[in-house]
């Protein structure tokens, strides 16, 4: 009789552990398991163990919150199943080797504020429905095989302060609206092809603290009106076919700025 106590007890310890996130939320982690060649990661899951154990996993209050598989080999593509993490505030994914199209059904993680897709084989356009994720504050998608041009979407984004896109192959322009992301701090585009002038609209990101927009094939002069923000620490615009070929300066304050040309001519300055 105590030993059949004592199985019924572990019994519904196991059920409250494994009850401890909603059945959807363990569907979606499974279906991510399954279509990246789980039993291959670098550190794998149990699946008969609670989910609390599960690496990368951070629970809270009974909710999924925080997934974390960078560096671990995945191999595949994300799952529409995905979007069952109706509680995620965290997805890192980075440094692995997924690939394909980012599922739309992603489109309804509203409480996503951090998405770090980076250094992956994802590939297609970057999906307009970004600009869906109302409260993203982070959004690294660097290091992919990404075409087409920057969703306009994007500069729906309010509160990114970190947006980093390059190492793609991005063509296009620079949105004009990019000035809506009055927030952001940082704005990286390098290492892709896109055209066009750098728009005076990016003097209007008073936080920007770095502008890196190296290595694609962007034209004109680089705005004047950059030298007034003095939050701005890194300016890399190299490797384009701009007017100038601009070296950039900066000094350790953030109210003085240099940017010369290769000549050492002095282009801007701000005292």
């Amino acid at each position: 009789m105590k030993t059949i106590k004592l199985t019924l007890v572990m019994f519904l310890f196991a059920c409250v552990a494994f009850a401890s996130v909603s059945n959807s939320e363990k569907e979606a982690l499974i279906a991510l398991y399954n279509n990246t060649n789980g039993p291959e990661w670098n550190t794998t899951w149990d699946l008969d163990a609670s989910i609390d154990t599960w690496h990368g996993v951070t629970i809270l209050d009974s909710k999924i919150v925080s997934l974390n598989l960078s560096f671990n080999n995945l191999q595949g593509s994300i799952p529409s199943e995905i979007a069952q993490l109706s509680n995620l505030q965290v997805l890192n994914l980075s440094f692995n080797k997924l690939s394909g199209d980012l599922p739309e059904t992603m489109s309804s993680m509203q409480s996503l504020y951090s998405l770090q897709l980076f250094l992956n084989q994802f590939d297609g356009e970057i999906p307009n429905w970004i600009g869906s994720l109302s409260n993203l504050e982070s959004l690294a998608l660097y290091s992919n095989q990404f075409t087409g041009e920057i969703p306009q979407s994007i500069t729906s984004l309010t509160k990114l302060r970190n947006l980093e896109l390059g190492s793609n192959f991005l063509s296009g322009t620079i949105p004009f609206d990019i000035s809506n992301l009055k927030s952001l701090k940082k704005l990286s585009l390098l290492d892709n092809q896109l055209e066009g002038q750098i728009p005076e609209s990016i003097a209007e990101l008073s936080n920007l603290e770095e502008l890196v927009l190296s290595s694609n094939k962007l034209s004109g002069t680089l705005p004047f009106e950059l030298s007034q923000l003095s939050n701005l620490k890194l300016v890399m615009v190299s490797d384009n076919l701009l007017n100038n070929d601009y070296l950039t300066v900066v000094d350790d304050s953030p109210n003085k700025m240099a940017l010369f040309l290769e000549d050492s001519e002095v282009v801007l300055n701000q005292e």
